[in-house]
């Protein structure tokens, strides 16, 4: 155990000058930009360090056994019990993701109308705002990609300090098949550690075992290396088996005053300057819910009754397209295709559709642990399963998911996590299917969906369940009808930030993990101002 990791706090006062909550993309991001400073900071985990360990690529251990997801029941709106597919580790759930870090794209940032005028609204930050956060982040993460590729994305963006992944055989052909159908895919950013010009050398073998797994190479950039780097400063401490319990308020209600956690030894109380909420979406709104007292009586920051509303997690489907002769691929996520991102090419449907992208090489254990969703695994032969997973290639196609108060995370009486939640946009959603699936047939494909709207939350690809959660303390400007100010500050408290994708106002149509990243490195330069010490420059 390093000297700066503990079970305990090491101050006697057990008072730091940042106090942070989660070790995920943004959590783990902001500390080891603080860390900088030289201000003392103090980063909450609940879980564990994830052992590193030959489990960690076994398809078997980790989709059947479900060895690293968290041993914990939600309720959907109807009071249904299911587990939700998230994992509670130093690093976050960023350890499972699939490593996809894109930008929002700039009109994503404005208000824009859907089909049936339905709005996304307007942010109170510009993508400008994030421009050079974004540049940074994607350098901080080892993102390879390739700018101009995609004509959605920022045309003026310094090139990606990597190259992008190359693509297999299988993807290279299908790539040029759709290209002669008059589309545009393009190169993923990818965040790994990999180098094609030297390969003995990478840390990263494009293995099959990615997204969804943890990387037994520790190849993949995830939230385990920030937190790596922000200890190494020394003045950072990091607990973990740390369940932060509630926050607590001075007197008047209008500060934190403690942040109360759960450890083995009881309840530990810690104060801090700053305390910055970075547990996830569904979580970040859970703590502020249960952290209710006289002076927030229906939680925490609440005053709006914003709280845990415009929950989002994306309009996605898993698209398997089949052929019969055996595909030669390990590594087939490289191509996403934004030709229909913000409307039909043939002019017919004038609305946002969405985004495509490749998902990981489908084994026939991961093949079997989704179908156990809905039928015992051992139902289906292996054979048959591996069968199909040497011909599947699989994408997700991605449609922005609409910010309703309706949909919300609420605590139910005995404190369990409730989900309330509708489909939106499917009308959007529906167009992209079989517009893609319309392309995959001419490339000679045959594509089926698993649609997410006609499952349960946690019954497509698992890495998706609620991977791309975002909403519930929303940014905006007015304390009425948000959470956080543009800065991500709570309207109602001073010294609480929040630094994940719970901000977000809209969840566009992209992985929003880049976009925490970039902001959470904002908030902590704006969190250095505001405590009058310097913090690293911005790339240019």
């Amino acid at each position: 155990m390093s000297v700066t990791e503990t079970t305990a706090p090491m101050r006697a006062d057990k008072t730091w000058d940042i106090v942070v909550i989660g070790s995920g993309a943004g959590g783990a991001t902001l500390a080891q930009r603080l860390a900088s400073t030289g201000k003392s900071i103090l980063m909450l985990e609940r879980g564990e360090h994830l052992p590193v360990e030959p489990e960690n690529w076994s398809p078997r251990e980790v989709f059947l056994r479900h060895r690293y997801k968290a041993d914990e029941h939600w309720r959907d709106r109807k009071g249904r019990k299911f587990q939700p597919n998230i994992h509670y580790w130093v690093g976050g759930n960023t350890i499972f993701y699939g490593a996809a870090l894109y930008r929002f794209r700039k009109r994503d940032f404005e208000e824009t109308v859907h089909h049936g005028g339905a709005i996304s609204p307007k942010w109170p930050i510009r993508y400008e705002d994030l421009a050079n956060y974004y540049t940074e982040a994607e350098a901080l993460w080892n993102v390879h990609g390739q700018r101009g590729c995609d004509s959605t994305d920022d045309a003026d963006a310094p090139p990606y300090t990597h190259p992008p992944m190359t693509h297999d055989p299988e993807i290279k052909a299908l790539k040029g098949r759709l290209t002669l159908q008059g589309l545009h895919p393009f190169e993923m950013p990818i965040a790994a550690e990999r180098n094609d010009a030297d390969i003995p050398a990478s840390r990263c073998v494009r293995c099959r075992t990615c997204g969804g797994f943890a990387c037994f190479r520790e190849a993949k950039s995830d939230g385990r290396k920030m937190v790596a780097r922000a200890l190494r400063s020394g003045n950072v401490e990091l607990v973990t088996g740390a369940k932060v319990l509630r926050i607590e308020t001075a007197p008047g209600g209008k500060s934190v005053s403690a942040v109360v956690y759960e450890s083995p030894e009881g309840e530990q109380r810690v104060k801090g300057d700053i305390i910055v909420l970075a547990a996830g979406a569904i979580n970040s709104a859970a703590v502020l819910l249960r952290s209710a007292n006289a002076d927030h009586p229906t939680g925490l920051a609440n005053g709006s009754d914003q709280v845990g509303r415009n929950y989002m997690f994306h309009t996605a489907s898993a698209s398997l397209s089949f052929a019969w002769p055996k595909i030669e691929t390990d590594f087939p996520k490289t191509m996403a295709i934004n030709d229909f991102y913000w409307g039909d090419p043939d002019g017919k449907f004038p609305y946002p559709m969405g985004h495509i992208q490749g998902l990981e090489y489908l084994s026939g254990d991961v093949i079997r642990g989704q179908l156990s969703q809905t039928m015992p695994s051992w139902l289906i032969p292996g054979a048959f399963a591996s069968f199909m997973g040497d011909r599947i290639l699989a994408f997700l196609v991605m449609t922005e998911d609409l910010p309703e108060a309706r949909n919300r995370v609420r605590l139910d009486p005995d404190g369990t996590i409730r989900l309330d939640y509708w489909y939106n946009n499917l009308k959007a959603h529906d167009r992209l299917i079989r517009r893609f699936h319309d392309a995959m047939k001419k490339a000679g494909r045959t594509c089926r969906c698993l649609r997410a709207n006609r499952q349960q939350m946690d019954s497509i690809l698992p890495i998706y369940g609620t991977a791309h959660q975002c909403g519930t303390l929303r940014m905006g400007d007015d304390p009425a009808t948000s959470v956080v100010d543009a800065n991500c500050k709570a309207h109602e408290l001073d010294n609480l930030y929040v630094a994940d994708t719970s901000v977000f106002v809209s969840s566009a149509a992209v992985n929003p993990a880049l976009t925490c990243i970039a902001n959470s490195l904002r908030v902590a330069d704006h969190i250095a101002a505001r405590m009058g010490v310097a913090s690293p420059r911005v790339a240019a």
